[in-house]
């Protein structure tokens, strides 16, 4: 009976998914269809004003453009832009690859780095995740299990509520309030980019330290790297709680709805409750 509530989970997802895809297909479709036409308007303009260029010349010149960002070259600016891998910026794509965060904004052009790449997440990405599993130990060091939390109310939902305010505020509330003031974005902006970062989706329409308009001091992104270790680490933990707990309530929903359960299966259960699968050291 442990794994009887699979199917259930197993069709949930699905139609998570199916109703994210609706969602978003229904939020962004138009807005692209908007910008595709605004983009082909634009180089018609720039076209009528510049005589001298036909429509070819202006697709390589589009297309030199799209390599040079692939390569992580911004196209702004001129060539006194800083470099991507100076040693600030090499630390922090080093921590975008072992968390496989992967903000695909900037990855290796040789084919050493690629290799190198390779066998540095092969070796890294284990090694980063038994760090990020120690710390969150660290940083939960004072609350009780959370089948104690669960069953005991009082002290430890307020240890946890401590827990979950001072996190949020540290790693979701404040950081968003500097990124605007350093990169210029909206608190809206920084807030997504945090949560897109620290939740490892890393989509790469937001990174820190970009602009080559703007002057940062060197070690603004080391800085940004080890807030996102330290993140990552709270908010793996607060995924963790939330999955078991989502586990928990499904078993519960499917053991009192499976009417043909013996009464002695029954007591069985009641007097012999599932281990908690996650553990937060007391």
């Amino acid at each position: 009976q442990q794994i009887s509530w699979t199917p259930l989970l197993v069709l949930g997802y699905l139609f998570y998914l199916l109703l994210g895809a609706m969602v978003f297909q229904l939020l962004e479709k138009q807005a692209e269809t908007h910008f595709r036409d605004q983009f082909q308007l634009e180089k018609l303009k720039f076209l009528q004003n510049y005589t001298c260029l036909d429509r070819q010349a202006l697709e390589q010149f589009v297309q030199v453009l799209m390599q040079a960002w692939e390569k992580g070259v911004n196209p702004e600016g001129n060539s006194t832009n800083p470099s991507n891998w100076d040693f600030s910026n090499s630390f922090f794509f080093a921590g975008t690859v072992v968390t496989t965060i992967g903000y695909g904004n900037l990855s290796p052009s040789t084919v050493a780095g690629q290799i190198f790449c390779v066998f540095y997440a092969l070796f890294g990405v284990p090694l980063n995740l038994a760090f990020l599993n120690q710390l969150g130990k660290a940083l939960n060091a004072h609350l009780l299990t959370l089948e104690r939390w669960v069953q005991k109310p009082g002290r430890a939902q307020v240890q946890l509520a401590i827990f979950l305010t001072t996190g949020t505020l540290l790693f979701l509330v404040f950081p968003p309030l500097v990124f605007s003031y350093v990169e210029g974005w909206s608190y809206g902006e920084g807030f997504y980019f945090t949560f897109i970062t620290l939740s490892t989706i890393g989509f790469g329409d937001y990174v820190v330290g970009t602009n080559p308009n703007k002057h940062y001091i060197p070690v603004y992104r080391s800085l940004t790297a080890i807030w996102i270790v330290f993140g990552l680490a709270w908010l793996a933990l607060v995924f963790n709680v939330g999955a078991d707990l989502m586990e928990r309530y499904l078993q519960l929903k499917w053991h009192k709805s499976d009417l043909s359960l013996a009464e002695g299966d029954t007591t069985k259960l009641e007097d012999e409750p599932e281990q908690p699968r996650i553990h937060i050291p007391s």
